[in-house]
């Protein structure tokens, strides 16, 4: 009962901190939603694109909570320094990789036949968020190296804060006022850039202040580049954030597709694929937590615990995600009336909220199981797994559904399409990611009962 009080404790700090930052997505979607019907459809575009890039090279950072957990777990307090300095060399090249590509999204936009009216819009909007993210990525490393640590409430405390911050700055620029002029959706856009900023800076200064960082020797010179160091890294991270690229990218071109449906459409995505996200962070934060625990042990030598404990959060996270979507299929039509006063836009994403239910369940189980497999450093399995069934299945079995037809039936020219193929796409995945964590869990308990030394790295 430890253990689970534990993962609970953790779970529910990192969830406050992360629910914060949902926030940040819901007061754009309902700001821009006022504005206009444009506005929330560029929003929609604007940022299923940004999340696309931002999260990809965000998960290659996250990748490394199992590397200090374990680290922390065999009581290396120095090596976790060097190892900060040591993911500096990848913050860079991730933040100038994104950049590029958020300041030319032309190739992107006219792939998937974003309409014209709305690419201006859409590449302000995109270039302006482009300096706002090397400091995310900044604070991503921070975020990281607490939650391995076991101090997320020191992340919390900063995300929490910030909305106090963004939701003001969010309607000011958007509507205008005191003196400036409204900027539309590029107003969400500046106030989020400015919180990046702010949440960078803060995560620095308390690095450099906060006593229990001092046995890790941040604040060294760094070092030169250690080949062996950033291949390990990369071993683990790049999979982990193709795997989250794949995941995210299969969003992003869904939210692009259904923008040839109209701003209709566009808008009704919008509010599902944000109610969606919202919903992913109970499993989210359960699943850092889980893996941060089920590493540390590791780290110990202990893999019998570790697989006790990896269970333990996947009861949880699968009880947890049957619930929300329960609670989501019952109030589907007052949470969407919460997000507009249009009609339309609400009959029509109170029906994709089914399918959202729907898909949560599924995105709670494998959620979980991909971050406890990256504490067992698997990640090449999974990645094909999600290739497969979410653009072969979700993605492009939702696209043969919406416009072309499959087995006689014809074109639905509907959202609920998408959300239908990839809810159906990510059972599977569900399935898949299970047996595999059984699998892994089952071979290492067998190697501890011969007696054997658990292995680092267990078969990709």
């Amino acid at each position: 009962m430890r253990e689970l009080s534990i993962v609970l404790r953790h779970a529910i700090t990192v969830l406050a901190g992360q629910l914060a930052v949902m926030a940040f997505g819901v007061t754009d979607t309902v700001v821009a939603g006022r504005h206009s019907q444009e506005a929330l459809a560029a929003l929609s575009i604007g940022s299923a694109v940004f999340v696309s890039v931002y999260v990809a090279l965000m998960g290659v950072l996250q990748a490394l909570l199992p590397v200090w957990a374990e680290q922390r777990g065999a009581a290396q307090d120095a090596a976790i320094g060097a190892s900060v300095r040591q993911s500096l060399y990848l913050w860079l090249v991730a933040s100038v990789l994104g950049m590029a590509l958020l300041l030319a999204p032309g190739p992107i936009l006219r792939a998937t036949d974003v309409p014209p009216e709305l690419r201006g819009e859409v590449r302000t909007y995109l270039a302006i968020l482009a300096w706002g993210l090397p400091p995310a990525l900044l604070f991503r490393i921070y975020s990281t190296l607490n939650q391995a640590m076991g101090w997320p409430q020191l992340v919390t405390w900063l995300q929490v804060g910030s909305l106090a911050l963004k939701v003001p700055l969010s309607v000011w620029f958007t509507f205008g006022g005191a003196g400036l002029a409204a900027q539309g959706v590029a107003g969400c856009a500046w106030a989020t850039l400015i919180v990046n900023c702010a949440l960078a800076l803060l995560a620095l200064w308390m690095l450099r202040r906060g006593r229990q960082y001092a046995p890790l020797r941040l604040w060294r010179a760094p070092e030169a580049p250690d080949r062996a160091q950033l291949a390990r890294f990369l071993r683990l991270g790049l999979p982990a954030g193709l795997a989250i690229l794949v995941e995210v990218t299969s969003f992003t071109l869904m939210a692009l597709f259904i923008a040839r449906q109209g701003a209709l459409a566009a808008g009704a995505h919008q509010i599902a694929a944000n109610l969606a996200a919202v919903l992913y962070m109970v499993p989210l934060s359960l699943a850092i937590a889980t893996s941060a625990r089920v590493s540390f042990w590791r780290g110990s030598g202990d893999e019998i615990r570790a697989g006790s404990v990896a269970w333990q959060g996947f009861a949880l996270s699968a009880g947890m995600g049957v619930a929300l979507a329960a609670l989501l299929f019952i109030a589907r039509w007052p949470i969407a009336r919460l997000y507009t006063s249009s009609a339309e836009v609400v009959a029509l994403t109170a029906g994709l909220l089914v399918w959202v239910a729907a898909y949560h369940v599924a995105d709670a189980l494998q959620t979980l199981c991909i971050f406890v497999l990256r504490s067992w450093h698997v990640t090449l399995a999974p990645l094909l797994v999600y290739g497969v069934m979410l653009w072969g299945g979700g993605l492009a079995g939702g696209y043969a559904l919406a416009y072309r037809g499959i087995g006689g039936v014809a074109p639905l020219h509907s959202p609920a399409a998408f959300w239908g193929a990839s809810a159906a796409a990510l059972a599977v995945v569900a399935l898949a990611f299970t047996a595999l964590l059984a699998l892994v869990i089952r071979l290492q308990a067998r190697e501890r009962v011969r007696g054997a030394p658990a292995p680092a790295e267990t078969p990709r």
